[in-house]
């Protein structure tokens, strides 16, 4: 496992893209998303994907990805993933695993109050439903546990905060 490499794991939503900007901006680490590389490498949105092909579709193309990242990101990068991505087998060769944990509803109000919400919800496939939804968040919620180096808190809290707490523990 390259330790240097840290993967960002938590629901959809929770803010695993801006915590790694925040990260970026204070340090000397770069990042990638891997829902950007899936949708650039399908030349697709998400959300199109699922519509046109299917998750199960999508989460080949995780798997693609997991090699990739595998073979090819050595060291000093943040890697923010999809809600499903802490599934690949190969995910702890990539890095170390840090789970950002919040409640679903602390997720969902943290959307509905970003800017651009009704964008936020609606490119997210899976949150289309809030019932389902729910079921899904709590099954991930001990895998993400599980899967886990590390475990932040990040329900009410600022990011500034939030990007030392994780600095401070890798």
């Amino acid at each position: 496992m390259n330790k240097s490499n840290i993967i960002l794991i938590g629901f959809m939503g929770v803010g695993k893209g801006t915590i790694a900007r925040s990260l970026v901006k204070n340090s000397s680490m770069f990042a990638i998303d891997t829902d950007d590389l899936i949708e650039s490498m399908e030349n697709q949105k998400i959300k199109k994907i699922f519509e046109v092909n299917g998750e199960a579709y999508f989460r080949t193309l995780e798997k693609k990805c997991a090699l990739w990242l595998e073979n090819n990101i050595k060291e000093n990068t943040i890697i923010s993933t999809g809600g499903g991505f802490y599934k690949q087998d190969n995910i702890k060769q990539i890095g170390k695993v840090i789970y950002l944990q919040s409640s679903f509803d602390g997720i969902i109000n943290r959307i509905k109050n970003s800017e651009n919400a009704q964008k936020k919800l609606k490119k997210r496939p899976l949150l289309q439903n809030i019932e389902e939804a729910k079921k899904l968040f709590d099954i991930r919620v001990s895998e993400y546990e599980a899967i886990a180096d590390i475990t932040v808190n990040v329900e009410n809290q600022n990011i500034i905060d939030i990007t030392n707490e994780i600095l401070k523990n890798i």
